[in-house]
């Protein structure tokens, strides 16, 4: 697998920090979502958010925060997550290809497509997460060490509710200045979700160990953990057991 030459900087920077034996977690104590302004602490949950219907079917949501490892890594250790898939959002069909979306020219996001059980989560619980931990959404087409339009935070909404509460959310964390600048995260129907190559699903899951990963996405799992206890499952719901 060919790396991005941002993120083969990141292996470099990754194996510098184990020559000097240090951790990516003391090196890098901001690496997601409020971290970087409210030292560690989960957001505040949405005020408007979608009720959880009693008798209801699975739902879907499309987030676009960065690296797609790292955001589909940290929802499917969320509890009432069912599947989380890894791909490409807002390009044409044609395009949606690693080669070609790592262009950064084909209009693609790297995003994962969520589908959760509503009666467990609610659309908001999950933006929450995803803004706490997943994602800086200050950062504009980038995330860390990754750098282009196909890194981009955006919100892919596929039905009225979940643009409103994603407006209101994001509405919301300003007013409150959670974050130290502010939030860039673009909101914009959902026009196709293409899931990504076989070897994308699972990345986390499957390769800890990577340099990529233990310096930039394992710490947003721990931040899920610390920050949402209760959210957190330990045992990850993967691509490859469904």
């Amino acid at each position: 697998m060919a790396f991005h030459s941002n993120r083969a900087k990141a292996v470099v920077i990754a194996s510098l920090l184990g020559l000097a034996g240090v951790t990516a977690l003391t090196a890098f104590p901001a690496l997601s979502g409020v971290e970087l302004a409210s030292n560690g602490t989960p957001l505040p949950a949405p005020v408007i958010d979608s009720p959880k219907p009693a008798n209801a079917g699975l739902e879907t949501a499309v987030l676009s925060g960065g690296c797609f490892w790292g955001v589909q890594g940290v929802f499917e250790h969320v509890r009432g997550i069912r599947k989380v898939v890894a791909g490409y959002a807002g390009g044409r069909q044609a395009t949606a290809s690693y080669e070609m979306v790592s262009t950064g020219l084909t209009g693609h996001a790297e995003s994962v497509q969520i589908t959760f059980d509503p009666r467990q989560i609610s659309y908001g619980e999950i933006l929450r997460v995803f803004f706490s931990v997943a994602t800086d959404p200050t950062q504009v087409d980038q995330q860390f060490p990754d750098h282009g339009s196909q890194y981009r935070s955006e919100i892919f909404y596929t039905n009225a509710d979940q643009q409103r509460i994603a407006r209101q959310y994001i509405a919301q964390l300003d007013r409150a200045a959670v974050f130290t600048r502010p939030i860039a995260t673009r909101v914009d129907p959902a026009s196709g979700f293409y899931p990504a190559e076989t070897y994308h699903q699972d990345f986390l899951v499957d390769h800890p160990d990577n340099p990529y990963i233990v310096a930039w996405d394992l710490p947003k799992v721990h931040a899920l953990a610390r920050q949402f206890p209760a959210r957190y499952q330990a045992a990850p719901i993967t691509v490859a057991s469904r």
